[in-house]
């Protein structure tokens, strides 16, 4: 949508909106501003970004699946090493793209560069109908849970209790997001604190158990008669979807400060940490628990805090619904940046790539999956589509690094500032097409059905996007619900 929608005053004079045009024609703020996303993504607020998002319920929660696949202590720890290890490849690879594609997106932009629209609008439909919203829906249920269970034990939650209180989660976390870049990125440094302190709080313990001599979990520990080699890629998959969320700085890239050095060193730094505490976290575990009481436990952080520190265990729950809530921070941020500049490609209505006078905030690209997740929240089956579309996340990301190896070759002139040994995106584009293999062979039926509903983004992007003449009904409509949401939001096109 055109400026024409944009209340601006004559040249120099505030309108009605709060905006003014200078003489040069550019739509300013109140202040004399330009409407549009600043640079306020400095090194530490790309540290807790990665690290906010990446650090969700898991840890605290249940470890359990890599331990019950891996067969052994060892080996489990083996496994969180090594899914580090493979995450750390593919957050370079993605530091790649970021410092040579300096456009925010994330994988819809790095697909929509490498191949083309068609694609790139299919990655973007499954993002939108299912995959995000279902996502969110299951973090912010985890917030809900756990936010409440301090006020109800030792009964359980009630489930409406746990509705409602995600549903006031999920409606500030976009209000926070709407009203200030600035303090959002402020709360996401607090929130990864608190992660970060949480993660202390069982680390510093477990390891003084450890120097006490507690050692007696660790005999034996690479006992290999209940491992099975099938059972080592369940394990691997399990472990790199506790490390998901390494790519989600690179959906802001263009409010990053000095993209070229603060990808590269976020994305390092992040992982070393989250690596660290991952590995010890699961190490203070095993001081106190032996692997038969872990796979008993449905929290582990819960029981661990119960055997160390007694009536201090209520705070558990409490670092538990921070740490989503963080997540749950972080992901909006970043997401509502994919939706901006998707909008801004012509792939979704121009509304979306609109800037609020005001708040210099993407107000109606953060406000997108508001309606979906509170529609799955409180009808829909979230785990079920969760299950289909687990290997959607691995096959497009599979995509996007293939993208970085084919660019490579179809344009070796593109300026590379950081540029990783191709051996690194090899390994890591074969992992993630091995994980949607695994999915194949593991769930047909549900995975299936997860690709069939991707699939309906080709009829879509042929109807909405590849023809030029759409019918004029359609166009009516369209044009009708950008002026409207426009008007309603106060938000008008970006200056560059």
């Amino acid at each position: 949508m055109s400026n024409r929608y944009a209340a601006a005053g004559k040249d120099g004079q505030l309108s009605g909106d709060g905006t003014q045009s200078d003489p040069g024609g550019e739509l300013l703020d109140k202040d004399g501003r330009k409407v549009g996303l600043g640079k306020k993504v400095t090194l530490m607020r790309g540290i807790s970004i990665i690290i906010g998002i990446i650090i969700g319920a898991g840890i605290f929660i249940s470890p359990k699946g890599i331990l019950k696949h891996s067969g052994s202590i060892g080996m489990s720890l083996v496994v969180w090493i090594g899914c580090g290890v493979l995450s750390l490849f593919g957050a370079l690879s993605y530091a790649e793209l970021g410092t040579c594609i300096k456009k925010s997106g994330g994988h819809y932009t790095y697909i929509l560069e490498a191949f083309g629209p068609q694609m790139a609008f299919i990655r973007l439909w499954a993002e939108l109908i299912a995959i995000r919203p279902a996502a969110m829906a299951v973090i912010s249920l985890a917030f809900g849970q756990y936010i409440l269970e301090p006020l109800f034990m030792p009964c359980a939650v009630p489930p409406m209790a746990v509705k409602l209180a995600t549903a006031i989660g999920i409606t500030s976390v976009m209000y926070l997001n709407s009203m200030s870049v600035t303090w959002t990125a402020r709360i996401q440094i607090v929130l990864t604190f608190c992660k970060l302190l949480a993660m202390g709080a069982i680390i510093v313990p477990g390891m003084y158990q450890l120097f006490k001599g507690e050692t007696k979990n660790f005999e034996n520990a690479f006992d290999m008669n209940n491992v099975q080699l099938s059972g080592m890629p369940l394990a691997f998959y399990s472990g790199m979807y506790a490390y998901a969320g390494w790519f989600y700085l690179n959906f802001v890239t263009e409010e990053v400060d000095n993209p070229e050095r603060t990808v590269p060193l976020a994305i390092c730094i992040s992982m070393a940490i989250v690596t660290c505490c991952y590995v010890l976290t699961n190490v203070a575990y095993y001081t106190v628990m032996s692997a038969e009481e872990l796979l008993a436990s449905e929290a582990v952080a819960v029981t661990f805090a119960e055997k160390l520190m007694g009536k201090f265990s209520v705070v558990v729950p409490l670092f538990v619904a921070l740490s989503c809530f963080g997540s749950m921070n972080g992901s909006t941020f970043a997401l509502s940046r994919m939706f901006y500049v998707a909008s801004r490609e012509g792939h979704l209505p121009e509304v979306f790539s609109m800037i609020h006078v005001r708040k210099h905030t993407p107000l109606a690209a953060v406000l997108i999956l508001y309606p979906m997740t509170m529609l799955q929240l409180f009808l829909g089956d979230i785990y079920s589509l969760l299950n289909f579309m687990s290997f959607l996340r691995w096959l497009f990301i599979g995509v996007v690094v293939l993208g970085l190896i084919y660019l490579r070759y179809t344009k070796p002139d593109l300026p590379r500032p950081f540029k990783v040994p191709l051996f690194i995106p090899v390994v890591f584009c074969l992992t993630c097409f091995f994980m949607v293999f695994l999915s194949l062979y593991s769930d047909p039926v549900n995975t299936g059905i997860g690709f069939a509903i991707s699939l309906t983004g080709i009829p879509a992007y042929y109807i909405f996007i590849y023809f030029n003449h759409r019918p004029k009904w359609l166009q009516r409509a369209l044009d009708c619900f950008n002026r409207t949401l426009q008007i309603l939001l106060v938000v008008v096109p970006a200056e560059q």
